[in-house]
């Protein structure tokens, strides 16, 4: 069987999360970490995070649309990040750390809508998502610093204290789901 592959773009916070729990998730073909949603040209994570851009830290997700569904990528997404918080994701304040998805096409865009309109119904936070559902526009690669930030870096302290307890909650959650089994 051919690949059938797609790109998801995505903010949840600090890109160094989302890439590290992506990278393990069963069909992921690679994640990249960089910036999007942004009103200027090739920014960098200083310019970034002073939050002057308009970016998002994002994560941009090549997968095999044959064995991960959008919608089952979108469900980990929610998982792993807190989507009811404006602008913040723990200590992590500012819009560059929003919760957002930029889909690639109208069927993304409607995935997107339908699970968070699923997730807001089962009132699981006990607030209202406030993940931004936005048009792609342009992705800007983060600086090879950035990636696998998790995966060279695991005894760093930001990654003992914040990356590794979502990646630990996204493995309890999404055995079934691993690239392979982790003990």
């Amino acid at each position: 069987m051919s690949k059938n592959l797609q790109t998801a773009t995505l903010a949840g916070g600090c890109f160094w999360c989302l890439e590290a729990v992506f990278a393990e998730l069963r069909g992921v073909e690679s994640v990249e970490s960089g910036y999007a949603g942004g009103g200027t040209g090739n920014p960098t994570y200083r310019e970034v995070c002073s939050g002057t851009t308009g970016h998002a830290e994002v994560v941009q997700v090549k997968f095999d649309a044959n064995l991960l569904s959008y919608r089952d990528l979108l469900n980990v997404f929610f998982v792993v990040h807190d989507p009811t918080t404006l602008n913040r994701q723990g200590a992590d304040t500012g819009t560059q750390y929003r919760s957002a998805i930029f889909h690639h096409n109208d069927e993304q865009k409607q995935i997107a809508e339908e699970a968070i309109k699923d997730l807001n119904n089962q009132q699981i936070w006990g607030k209202s998502i406030v993940t931004e559902v936005t048009a792609f526009d342009k992705f800007h690669v983060a600086e090879d610093y950035h990636q696998e930030y998790y995966a060279k870096n695991s005894s760093q302290p930001y990654c003992q204290a914040v990356v590794a307890p979502k990646v630990a909650k996204f493995r309890k959650h999404f055995l079934e789901m691993l690239k392979k089994q982790t003990v």
